[in-house]
């Protein structure tokens, strides 16, 4: 198994450091998802190709988390509720 690097973009370690103590369990658990299995996010398409963003629950509330991936690196791009996700990620 080889050792696959976690990098944070400074957008997702913003939003990250804002959450609870119980919201950040649900966002590091959709993190070693990812690290799993990363085609289990949604590929985009248009500006965003090769970004993937994998929505889940966390606390009652739908998160998406945008991340790039190659065979050894997941990039964690942003992180949030949809609100202006969209538009935040093309900047």
């Amino acid at each position: 198994m080889t050792n696959i690097d976690v990098r944070q973009t400074n957008a997702f370690l913003r939003a990250y450091k804002k959450l609870h103590t119980n919201q950040k369990d649900a966002v590091d658990q959709a993190v070693a998802d990812i690290v799993l299995a990363p085609l289990i996010g949604e590929p985009k398409k248009g500006d965003l190709t090769g970004v993937y963003v994998h929505k889940f629950k966390c606390v009652q509330q739908l998160f998406l988390l945008a991340y790039e991936f190659d065979p050894t690196t997941r990039t964690l791009l942003l992180l949030g509720t949809h609100e202006n996700f969209y538009r935040n990620l093309k900047h």
